[in-house]
Order: C-alpha cells, then structure tokens, then sequence
C-alpha cells in the first residue's frame, strides 16, 4: 500500500512526524508531500496566482511552497508517478470539528484527496487555547494506529472522507471511540485590533464566544466526554431535504 501524508501546519510540524510513525506501521512505502511554512486556517485554497515550488528533502519528501490542496496535487499529479492507494493528513495540532471543518486545511488535504479518486482520511489532536501551548501528542501516538486499522480497510461511500479527532486528554484517560455527526458551535471568528511600534493599528482574528451547548452525539460532544470522535464527511452539499420545497417556489 502507497501512503501519501500531508497536514497544514507544515513540513517541520511535530504532528507530521508522528503521522509517519503511525503509517509506517501499514506500510513501507510512505510519501510526504507537505507545505514548507504553516498553512493553518487556509481551507480548500489553491495557488492561482504565482508559481510553486517543491523542495525535495529524501527520496520520498517534498516540501512545496503552497497549501494543503496544492500539495495533495502535486504529489497526485507530478511527484509520485505510482497510483496512491490513501491519504493521511495531519496530525493537526488542535481539533477539526464542528465549524472549524470549513476552515481546515487538514480537511481540506483530505478532501482533495477524495476529489481526486483517493481513500482519504484527516487526524487531528485537540488541545487547551491558554497561554502554554501543551498538545498531548502522547494521546495521538498511542491510539492512532488502532483507530486507522478498524476504518482503514472499509469501503467509503463515493466522495466520502474520515475526519478522525483525539481528545484533549492523556492516553490513559481515552474512554472510547465514537462514530459522530458534525457539530455545531456557538461562537465564530472576531477581530481583535492592536498597535505596532509606531501607534498604527493592525488586526488579528480571534477565536470568540462560550462553548457551545450540549449536542448528543457529535464531535464536539464525543471529545467533550473524552472520545475518539470519527466523522465521514461527503463532498455533497446540496440540502435534499429541502429540494421539494424550493422546486415548488419555484414552480419547477
């Protein structure tokens, strides 16, 4: 099996390196095909309007100068002349439910993947937003290559990936895996503005709000409680349900 990884927190990213360690365990035929700087928050972007650039590291690593979709390209459609039998992307530092789907990059390396006729799966590890900045890789680590082997091998619905998330807490502490529906949060992005040197303001966007209300069974409750949440995403966005209705408005 040929296992192409990527992420959108970059090549030098410590989650990406545990995401080898873990392929490595199905196969010995593991590429890495990941952005050379962080390309957190960019979603399903691509690179329109300058050139990019791959950087090979080893045999089987490129470093390209684009965002998680770029890359999933490249590596599909220049840099690997064999067929890719599945994609892993992350592991993301922070978790990519709910909302944050939408603004993933990791998801977004997954989706292109499954765009492009590829088994695709995104991971993700959550962590606590304070001022120290302690992912507990240590959870990934112990559990990723259990969960990957109960879903690896399952037939996916047509433009149908896996987002797979860890929760915020030590391995031991893990009570189980649930299979979860995206949430939905309370809270959105703000703005925050601040001062440079010479008094002149600047803008960062920020993450706002309270935690969302309890929502039995999804991903934002199945980490909530400490569970392995595994969502299967499809690319299909139409709303079917409501067909009838917008058929009958407009008289079609």
């Amino acid at each position: 099996m040929r296992i192409l990884l990527t992420n959108d927190d970059g090549i030098h990213a410590p989650g990406l390196k545990m995401l080898a360690e873990i392929a490595k365990q199905f196969s010995d035929d593991v590429w890495i095909v990941a952005p050379e700087t962080d390309q957190s928050g960019q979603a399903h972007s691509l690179t329109l309007n300058h050139p990019l650039r791959a950087r090979k590291i080893d045999d089987k690593t490129f470093a390209v100068t684009g965002t998680p979709t770029d890359c999933v390209i490249m590596a599909l459609r220049q840099l690997i002349e064999e067929p890719i039998d599945l994609v892993l992307s992350g592991v993301n530092a922070g978790q990519n439910i709910g909302d944050y789907i939408n603004y993933s990059g990791t998801c977004a390396a997954a989706m292109e993947g499954t765009l492009l006729g590829v088994r695709s799966i995104a991971l993700s590890q959550a962590f606590s937003f304070d001022s120290h900045r302690h992912v507990p890789w240590d959870t990934v680590a112990a559990h990723g290559a259990d969960v990957l082997k109960q879903v690896i091998d399952i037939d996916l619905p047509k433009d149908t990936f896996l987002n797979i998330n860890f929760p915020n807490c030590g391995p031991d502490e893990v009570v189980g895996t649930k299979v979860a529906t995206q949430g939905k949060f309370a809270h959105g992005l703000g703005i925050g503005e601040r001062s440079d040197g010479r008094g002149l303001p600047y803008y960062w966007l920020e993450f706002i709000g309270k935690p969302p209300e309890s929502q039995p069974g999804t991903d934002i409750d199945a980490l909530s409680n400490n569970h392995i949440a595994v969502t299967p995403v499809r690319m299909d966005m139409t709303h079917h349900e409501f067909m009838d209705d917008l058929r009958r408005s407009l008289g079609d």
